[in-house]
């Protein structure tokens, strides 16, 4: 049954109201007074609230105004005995579902109500079909509408049921882990465990013993046989995440497994036979860990059957409003706060070298520190949000005009020429990723 709270300092009012909506079925309080209201409003949690505009101690708009601040969800019916077209705009403005004048009859009101409960179903229906295709589609948890993550969020949907290694670049904070726990949710073996291993995070003595577990005596400290991850997750999946920071001769040994799928214990001869998915993850360019003797290319090539690649938030600018409503809702934060238009148009100036992780503490931080429900573009003041600088080289543009292609080769064959034709170097001067580098040789055809 649907609860109605009715908030009206005139006792004849109230009771002939509360009558009337009882008799079509609504469970209804009274509350005589603002304050009164806003304590019920917190204890029974009405499906929609009834405030007249004349209260004995709040002003009915501004009551409005705090429960639409403290409650956004909550429809907020006004009524009045002298209402006027500002005040009724100005209601609407501050967030009432409706304006009532009075005298109004029982039907009206009745209306109304029903009117803020079908919103109400509707908008908990949107959200539920939201969470449902989430769930029916795999992205549940990211939130993306460009195209670029968009497609590889098809990618690995397709990649999720299958044994492939899955091998998972990008920079930090752009959600690595987040999709390879989306992949393994949409494999035949999401009811397995996943286990993640930062092997960063480990010493570099107890990393082998972590991973592949150890026999009581192998090593100081090794009072009883441990299994390592490789067995605790079997038949899941296991995230090795930073794998770029394993020592060579630890690779060696996980490239073994991978091809033998069996492990060997530390101290021990004795081989067990894994069944476990791997999917790994790196935030550097393997092409220059290799070269630089600090990768296996075998192992490289084992681990990115499948590759994907997140890309960081700047090349994703169009996901900013969408993640910014996203984790105001998923971080729980009471009184509907809000980013003004201006704020996030502010915000998606800003380069994000801490990625969607950055966007996320300074969403929450925001939210703690400002005190008023809008966060308007001058509170972003506060906190240590930089625009991107423009390049320090623009080139003279001729009255005859000048090719953009041109000068975009001139620039790309210039650091090629001071990078040593180095492609890793030559795109961390152009500040691109490599591989959109990779792309403008084949598009322009320029040979090294």
């Amino acid at each position: 049954m649907n609860q109605i709270l009715l908030i009206d300092d005139d006792d004849n009012l109230r009771k002939v109201a509360a009558y009337n909506l009882e008799t079509y079925g609504f469970s209804v309080l009274t509350a005589a007074s603002g304050n009164e209201g806003l304590e019920k409003i917190k204890i029974s949690k009405p499906d929609v609230v009834i405030s007249d505009v004349k209260l004995g101690d709040i002003d009915g708009l501004s009551l409005l105004e705090i429960i639409k601040s403290d409650f956004p969800d909550l429809p907020v019916i006004i009524i009045t005995a002298f209402g006027t077209i500002e005040m009724a705009v100005k209601a609407m403005n501050q967030g009432a579902f409706h304006f009532i004048t009075k005298p109004f009859d029982r039907d009206s009101l009745r209306q109304s109500v029903m009117k803020a409960l079908e919103h109400i179903n509707l908008k908990s229906d949107n959200i539920t079909l939201s969470e449902e295709i989430n769930r029916i589609t795999g992205t549940s948890g990211i939130v993306s509408v460009n195209s670029a993550v968009r497609e590889l969020l098809e990618t690995a949907k397709l990649a999720a049921d299958s044994n492939a290694s899955i091998l998972i670049t990008g920079e930090s904070g752009t959600g690595k882990e987040l999709l390879a726990r989306v992949i393994h949710d949409n494999s035949r073996r999401s009811k397995r465990p996943m286990l993640a291993v930062n092997c960063a995070s480990i010493p570099e003595s107890l990393i082998e013993s972590e991973l592949f577990g150890h026999v009581k005596g192998a090593f100081t400290g090794a009072v009883k046989d441990r299994k390592g991850k490789f067995i605790a997750a079997s038949g899941g999946t296991l995230f090795l995440d930073e794998i770029t920071e394993l020592k060579i001769d630890l690779q060696a040994k996980l490239l073994r497994t991978l091809q033998e799928s069996e492990i060997t214990r530390v101290g021990s001869e004795l081989t067990e036979k894994i069944d476990v998915r791997i999917i790994s993850a790196a935030n550097v360019d393997f092409s220059e860990a290799i070269q630089n003797g600090l990768f296996r290319d075998d192992l490289y090539y084992r681990l990115g059957v499948i590759p994907l690649h997140l890309p960081p938030l700047r090349e994703r600018k169009d996901d900013i409003p969408g993640l910014i409503e996203h984790f105001l809702r998923t971080l729980d934060f009471p009184g509907g706060v809000k980013f003004s238009d201006e704020a996030i148009s502010e915000l998606m100036v800003y380069g994000w070298p801490g990625n969607i992780r950055e966007l996320k503490n300074t969403v929450e931080r925001c939210v703690i520190l400002c005190k008023n429900s809008i966060i308007n573009k001058e509170d972003l003041r506060l906190f240590p949000i930089k625009k991107q600088e423009a390049p320090s080289y623009i080139p003279e543009i001729p009255d005859e005009g000048i090719s953009l292609e041109e000068v975009e080769k001139s620039l790309i064959k210039k650091a090629l020429e001071k990078a040593g034709n180095n492609q890793t170097k030559a795109a961390k001067l152009l500040k691109i990723p490599r591989h959109v580098l990779i792309y403008r040789l084949d598009k322009y055809k320029i040979q090294i």
